[in-house]
């Protein structure tokens, strides 16, 4: 019995570490682009492959992390708390990012060349998050890693079927940017007192969520102007509850991040109601 609960608390140690809110919203979106898509039942594959390219980088930020966490005295992370060894969550990050690439071969697979594309554009996503927890994150470059994955993730999403347009990558890279800003603003002076100075913290509080704000929108603006076929109606409602989930985020640093969030949702459902504009 005491094996079983070590071994139950040793996974919830796991979920807790593998930064579970922005993984499970990065997956979600994922999914629902590969719908909206067209991808059909190929859409399990890539849930199956971003999930772990996710859990892969939230489990090393943890590892790299952890001498810093404890140092900051950071409550909310199992490793910083003692509950896992660095060991432990640097392995699982290890063996989440080999068991993404046979799914990420998978979820390209359309019996022609799609497969070297689609598992080029996945390791673009998963290294841009291991570049970023593994030294990036601690110099003025650290939006780029960001930048890339995000801009990558909707391509490797789509490519398989369809050209990619200019403006999905585009728009992802930068909600992709807004998100760094957004997720580094609740731990800017913890980070500063442990050595990480990226480019949120050379910017300052009030920087940062200027940038947010102006990533988070021109994304939506992007997703309203790329697409041929959707109703000005739409793209202005669209716009409308972006500007109000950036401003309900606003009244808390945590609630900014949930901002991205609802931006992005309220992007996929742009590109649902675009139709035809991926396909």
């Amino acid at each position: 019995m005491q094996v079983l609960q070590h071994k139950g608390s040793r996974t919830r140690a796991l979920l807790a570490s593998c930064h579970p809110e922005p993984t499970v919203a990065v997956t979600a979106v994922a999914g629902l682009l590969a719908v909206v898509a067209g991808r059909g039942a190929a859409s399990l594959w890539v849930l199956g492959a971003v999930l772990t390219g996710q859990l892969s980088i939230g489990w090393l930020n943890d590892a790299v992390d952890a001498a810093r966490d404890r140092a900051a005295g950071r409550e909310d992370k199992p490793v910083a708390r003692g509950e896992l060894s660095t060991r432990t969550v640097g392995a699982a990050a290890v063996v989440a990012a080999v068991v993404s690439v046979p799914l990420a071969v998978a979820a390209g697979w359309n019996g022609q060349s799609a497969v070297g594309v689609t598992l080029g554009l996945h390791l673009l996503v998963v290294g841009g998050g291991w570049v970023y927890d593994l030294g990036v994150k601690s110099t003025v470059l650290s939006v780029l890693p960001y930048a890339v994955a995000f801009g990558a993730l909707p391509a490797f999403v789509v490519a398989p079927v369809a050209t990619v347009p200019w403006w999905l990558v585009a728009a992802g890279a930068l909600l992709g940017s807004g998100a760094h800003f957004a997720n580094v603003l609740p731990d800017l002076a913890a980070d500063a007192a442990t050595g990480v100075r990226g480019l949120p913290h050379v910017l300052g509080a009030r920087g940062s969520v200027t940038a947010t704000v102006v990533l988070l929108l021109a994304a939506s603006v992007l997703l309203v102007l790329g697409p041929q076929n959707l109703p000005w109606v739409v793209g202005a409602a669209a716009l409308v509850t972006a500007v109000v989930a950036v401003g309900v985020g606003l009244l808390t640093s945590l609630g900014l991040f949930r901002a991205v969030v609802w931006v992005a949702l309220v992007d996929v459902v742009l590109l649902v109601l675009s139709g035809s504009a991926l396909r």
